[in-house]
């Protein structure tokens, strides 16, 4: 069975014979690198393969170890790696010091060489529990956030089975949401919020009776009192959370149907106290459902849509996000046809 390859630690000191006397110490279990100054030691921190541990001098010209320490912190690319100060500063504030600068340990000199090789050994052991126990913890969050993911997926098109037998709306509108909020430039996290939490902007409908949703003609004022209830309702089944994707949900499922000019439901909010993400949404469902058949209409030709869009910018659409509309226009065919509804 081959051997195990040394892990490498990082000894970093001014004084050549303290660095002779930590390495002799080290290099019978661990590959030994070496720093005469903090600059260096930086860099090495960087390099790959990466030390597992660093052993770092307090008192150094230039660069002191506490500065070397709290770079090494503030940098994600070296922050992990566990630092320990060996040094002959000795009081008690110095110490409080180190560790507060994230150190996992402070050792005075003149140092024990079976004292130094235990203490790495148990940090070490330490080390490598907090990356198994970190990456169990990954693993498991990325689970939950998938299976809360495929939820809401589920529950969206659930809702959209209700009035449209495929339930591609939600997939389409989705694409489309995505393609709007991207030309924002608020970041691929929040514009990928609005992705996965679109399909449950009529996760409301649940609570409207099949009568309504599929009733052929135009409704009644009772009828569409209760039809413009479905935005309330669907806040109330996703409740209050602090899941940033169900925030996200909850929002757009309140908002979807508010319009810039106040005229909207259910909250009658104008302008820009309308959520960004209801005023996206806004446009990517109404293009939809415009070019979609639905029981109670035909499908609308894109030409059609997109010339309502316009004719509604400033009253029902906010006039910022229509021409943004319009650019990626290209790129919202081209999920129409890919999801289009006759390929089900």
């Amino acid at each position: 069975m081959p051997n195990k390859e040394k892990q490498t630690i990082l000894v970093v000191d001014d004084t050549s014979e303290n660095v002779d006397v930590l390495s002799g110490v080290l290099r019978s279990k661990y590959k030994v690198k070496v720093a005469l100054n903090g600059e260096r030691a930086l860099k090495i921190a960087e390099s790959d393969p990466k030390p597992v541990m660093i052993l770092l001098d307090v008192m150094m010209p230039g660069m002191d170890g506490y500065e070397v320490c709290r770079r090494l912190k503030k940098n994600p690319a070296t922050e992990k790696i566990p630092v320990i100060f060996i040094t002959a500063k000795s009081q008690d504030d110095d110490e409080k010091k180190g560790l507060s600068l994230g150190a996992v340990d402070y050792i005075t000199k003149p140092i024990n060489p079976s004292i130094v090789l235990q203490r790495v050994q148990t940090q070490l052991a330490l080390y490598d529990q907090n990356l198994a126990l970190e990456a169990k913890v990954y693993q498991r969050t990325q689970e939950l956030n998938d299976v809360q993911l495929e939820i809401i997926r589920r529950l969206g098109r659930a809702a959209e089975f209700k009035d449209n037998e495929t339930g591609l709306h939600v997939i389409r509108m989705s694409h489309y949401s995505r393609l709007i909020a991207e030309e924002l430039g608020y970041g691929f996290e929040w514009s990928n919020l609005i992705f996965n939490a679109a399909p449950m902007h009529d996760i409301g409908k649940i609570g409207i009776p099949d009568c309504i949703l599929l009733k052929q003609g135009p409704l009644d004022k009772e009828e569409w009192n209760l039809m413009q209830q479905h935005p309330q309702f669907g806040a109330d089944i996703i409740g209050d959370h602090d899941s940033r994707l169900l925030q996200m949900s909850k929002e757009i499922a309140l908002s979807h149907h508010e319009k810039w000019d106040g005229s909207g439901y259910p909250n009658g909010l104008k302008g820009q106290e309308i959520p960004i993400s209801g005023r996206v949404i806004a446009i990517a469902d109404v293009f939809d459902a415009l070019t979609t058949e639905r029981p109670y209409k035909k499908a609308w030709t894109v030409e059609d849509a997109v010339n309502l869009i316009n004719e509604n910018t400033g009253t029902h659409f906010d006039p910022d996000l229509v021409p943004i509309f319009h650019k990626v226009l290209p790129q919202i065919l081209a999920i129409k046809e890919q999801y289009a509804e006759s390929s089900m």
